[in-house]
């Protein structure tokens, strides 16, 4: 079962900060899980809120401040919000990385930051995951990047979500290890893709996710 770092190791560190995804590596992590969003300036940031207010010191919309204003602000530990590029040169293709499509148009700078990525030898395209819970941005990237692989969240798995994976020619369902099942995993299994649940952080829910047999948990314990 594939441990993914959940916003880093966001139990230990301050979510989605270079700390956190340093010491998720340290911690032996496959893969790290992070989500980005585009600010007003046009760069790609890691934030997983649509706002700075929670995760620094600072307060406003990230489409709405440059990314001058949001590196004015701290976090927790005292650092500023990576970038994308950031985040990617930090970890330097020592584990697979899961990109979250969060905000409006996020999906094209993560498109032409994955593609600067493996232009250096340190990077492959099966290093990448991009995922996103807003499935129209996600197939747009998927028509970007067709052979980047994708996942698909939900909340609750629906009862026609092969067809929404089908359409994006998904990897992964990645949904709420809450509302999972032996059979709702046995459909997804059946229907040829990989499940990831989130976000696990207790050990009897992860040896109830293994019990399942789901292929990986998002957790901010890696």
């Amino acid at each position: 079962m594939l441990i993914i770092a959940h916003r880093g190791a966001s139990g230990h560190k301050p979510e989605n900060t270079i700390a956190s995804f340093l010491r998720a590596l340290e911690l032996g992590a496959k893969m790290i899980e992070f989500d980005v969003h585009v600010c007003k300036s046009g760069e790609a940031i890691v934030i997983h809120d649509f706002t700075i207010d929670r995760t620094t010191n600072g307060k406003g919309f990230v489409s709405e401040l440059s990314l001058e204003e949001i590196k004015s602000f701290d976090t927790d530990n005292g650092e500023t919000v990576p970038t994308l590029y950031e985040t990617l040169e930090a970890i330097n293709g020592k584990s697979m990385v899961n990109i979250e499509i969060k905000g409006k148009k996020s999906y094209k700078e993560v498109a032409k930051a994955i593609k600067r990525q493996m232009e250096s030898s340190v990077w492959e395209k099966e290093d990448f995951l991009v995922s996103s819970f807003n499935h129209e941005d996600l197939l747009k990237f998927h028509k970007l990047m067709p052979e980047i692989k994708t996942g698909v969240l939900f909340e609750h798995v629906p009862e026609n979500f092969h067809e929404i994976a089908d359409k994006l020619k998904a990897y992964s369902i990645n949904a709420n290890f809450e509302f999972l099942t032996n059979e709702i995993v046995d459909k997804i299994h059946n229907s040829g893709y990989k499940v990831f649940a989130y976000t696990v952080n207790e050990e009897s829910d992860k040896s109830k996710m293994e019990n399942m047999n789901v292929d990986g948990i998002f957790t901010n314990y890696p």
